[in-house]
């Protein structure tokens, strides 16, 4: 395809242009990572349940493909984040999400006392609460791999018991049904939030409002 006049790359090779009024919050590759996680974690979910629930079993049937799929996509749960660390700028925000600055403590004892407002709850790209239920839901999804393996291959570790590892298994996953079930209503909550997720741009206005902390340029642990 020929230029434009002045121009030395193709005229379909023009950069994308910047959408006015709003901000870019999350690259194509951890938009890709969060839909892949997000779409292995229902299918562990809803498998889970369907293994052990007896009204949803008696409905599924199928008891044999429901538990390789329950198993498989959990083996998989970690792979998305995995491919992710290819990427800069997910490689960043996992930075970001480990890092715990004072303004954080500030946004939980905001919450404590249910004060509202971006002066009360101050932010960098992610709040509090997103860096510990990042934390939390990456620390459970190991402890579910590795009592799932433990219940799959029981000679792993001989010394551990597969009653043990089906019941920290089991109690586990109702905690993360809870959890996960919180983190989709927070979302539902926020329009912005999921466009964000779902186009990789948030509003210059909503970014202001809930991360007063973070714009695009500001330091790296913001």
């Amino acid at each position: 395809m020929t230029s434009t006049v002045g121009s030395t790359a193709p005229t379909g090779a023009a950069k994308r242009p910047e959408h006015p009024g709003r901000v870019r919050r999350f690259s194509t590759a951890e938009r890709l990572v969060h839909r892949a996680t997000g779409v292995l974690m229902l299918l562990c979910l809803a498998s889970a349940a369907c293994l052990y629930l007896g009204p949803l079993a008696q409905l599924v049937g199928r008891r044999h493909l429901v538990a390789t799929v329950h198993e498989w996509s959990g083996v998989l749960l970690p792979l998305p984040l995995l491919l992710g660390l290819f990427s800069a700028e997910f490689r960043a925000d996992l930075r970001r999400l480990n890092r715990f600055a004072p303004y954080d403590r500030e946004w939980l004892r905001a919450v404590r006392r249910r004060r509202v407002g971006p002066e009360a709850r101050p932010a960098g790209k992610f709040n509090a609460g997103q860096k510990l239920y990042a934390g939390w839901i990456a620390g459970a999804v190991l402890v579910m791999a590795s009592t799932g393996l433990l219940m799959w291959f029981t000679h792993l570790l001989p010394f551990v018991s597969r009653t043990s590892a089906i019941f920290v298994h089991d109690v586990l996953a109702w905690a993360i049904a809870f959890v996960v079930l919180g983190h989709l209503r927070k979302a539902l909550q926020d329009p912005e939030a999921r466009r964000g997720m779902r186009t990789g741009y948030v509003s210059r206005s909503w970014a202001a409002r809930h991360h007063s902390r973070w714009l695009p340029g500001d330091r790296p642990d913001a």
